[in-house]
């Protein structure tokens, strides 16, 4: 038996009641190192730590160098330990706080959507960059029109929202929950964004062309879940992401030939993408038609993200 179970008896309410005084921050922090040393690294914990300690208490990591005898209530004490518990059985942190930073933002997840990743982060970087780039100003039309494609926590669509000031964004999902957290993901970071709940699967039209059309769909295969954290394969939306080993890019071939017939010529579709799968992906492209395919890796090296354009002498 360990410490901090020692220390209190559990209650089906609320998870842990504390029957000892209130407890010392550094007492706790020393607590989820010890029950989570052979589970996470050193670092990992101690990352879990600071989140904790910002999102409940609204304190940063410095405050326990420069208090370390700052004592917590037990309500707060219950908040950690309950925390602790879940992060033993390998619960995602970001669904024990119920939110995730993007593109210096604040998004709220929860099981119907995947938390966001540093890799969706670099795609959506690399499509602000080239927006900035060769979409300053537009001929055609007086906005920029985006779709986002299984847009999950709209953290793509909404992160496009707030940094682009002449841009219209739209984003699909096939899950009225899902866009719920999206929609309050927009509106709690002061955004617009148009809303479309649709099968992309089933889909035959869109309801406008588009300048740009990104996606990051399921994309794992069943045969790379073995080699998947149980943090990932355990808590996150399976449809979010998992294909068959048979049809692996299925939502890629799907969302390309939408694209060739909703982009606008010399329109942008961005993909993030199976780092296995990037010639396979390139070779769908090419073969409906897309023209300066661009293959990118992500932070970590693998294969991540491509760019294709709808060629300007298509009508």
């Amino acid at each position: 038996m360990s410490q901090w179970e020692i220390r209190g008896t559990p209650s089906a309410a609320s998870g842990w009641q504390w029957n000892s005084e209130s407890m010392m921050l550094k007492e706790i922090r020393t607590i989820f190192h010890k029950e989570l040393a052979s589970q996470y690294r050193r670092e990992e914990v101690e990352s879990f730590f600071g989140l904790l300690l910002s999102h409940y208490l609204h304190l940063e990591k410095f405050v326990l160098a420069l208090r370390p005898d700052l004592v917590v209530t037990k309500e707060e004490e219950t908040l950690f330990f309950k925390a602790l518990s879940l992060l033993k059985e390998e619960q995602p942190i970001q669904y024990i706080l119920g939110e995730s930073w993007f593109m210096d933002l604040r998004f709220r997840v929860n099981d119907h959507v995947l938390i966001p990743r540093p890799e969706t982060e670099g795609l959506t970087r690399w499509i602000l960059k080239e927006i900035n780039e060769n979409y300053v100003q537009i001929e055609t039309q007086d906005t920029l029109r985006i779709l986002d494609v299984g847009t999950g926590s709209g953290c793509i669509a909404v992160s496009l929202a707030k940094y682009l000031q002449n841009a219209e964004v739209h984003a699909l999902d096939i899950s009225d929950e899902v866009l719920t957290v999206a929609r309050e993901n927009a509106t709690a970071n002061h955004v617009e964004v148009t809303w479309i709940q649709a099968d992309i699967l089933q889909l035959t039209a869109l309801p406008f062309h588009f300048d740009v059309i990104i996606s990051n769909p399921p994309y794992v295969r069943q045969l790379e879940k073995l080699d998947m954290d149980k943090n990932v394969k355990d808590y996150e939306p399976p449809k979010a992401l998992f294909v068959p080993d048979d049809h692996p890019l299925m939502f890629f071939e799907c969302i390309a030939d939408l694209g060739m017939n909703y982009l606008q010529p010399g329109g942008s579709l961005y993909f993030e993408i199976n780092q296995y799968l990037g010639q396979e992906t390139i070779r769908v492209l090419e073969g409906r038609g897309f023209s300066d395919i661009e293959l990118r890796q992500d932070i970590f090296g693998n294969d991540r993200m491509i760019r294709a354009v709808r060629p300007a002498n298509l009508r």
